[in-house]
């Protein structure tokens, strides 16, 4: 089974708890299986499994992201001004793989799912959810 999750982003780059909405997909198409794969669609977004308990975590993780791929210095900025885009991207990767049991994600207590924008705002971001 495989549907999709729409986002709207509001900054440049921001990492947005898709948790629940991993969940209700889901309690409404899981039951019978095993494994969801989530799938970030374009090549400036991610998907991360990160603690949420903190939101420093979130601030660290875009901080990191900053000072070693700083925005400005990349070749592909004469395009368009985005190079450290796609390099935070690359290097989080636009996809994350969740077992199921009993129709519930087996993340840890301190496990959530994040979408990660690194080239907001976007008013459409999609995560490609595929429950196998």
């Amino acid at each position: 089974m495989k549907t999709s999750i729409i986002l709207r982003t509001t900054g440049r780059e921001q990492l947005i708890d898709i948790t629940d909405q991993i969940r209700r997909v889901i309690s409404e198409h899981g039951r019978d299986h095993e494994l969801c794969a989530m799938y970030a669609m374009g090549a400036t977004a991610a998907i991360m499994i990160q603690e949420n308990w903190d939101p420093n975590i979130q601030t660290d993780v875009i901080s990191f992201l900053q000072n070693i791929v700083p925005k400005g210095k990349w070749l592909h900025d004469r395009i368009d001004g985005n190079g450290d885009s796609h390099i935070k991207a690359g290097i989080i990767g636009p996809s994350e793989m969740v077992p199921i049991e009993g129709g519930k994600l087996l993340l840890s207590t301190w496990q959530n799912i994040f979408f990660c924008e690194f080239d907001g705002p976007r008013e459409r971001r999609e995560v490609v959810v595929t429950l196998i």
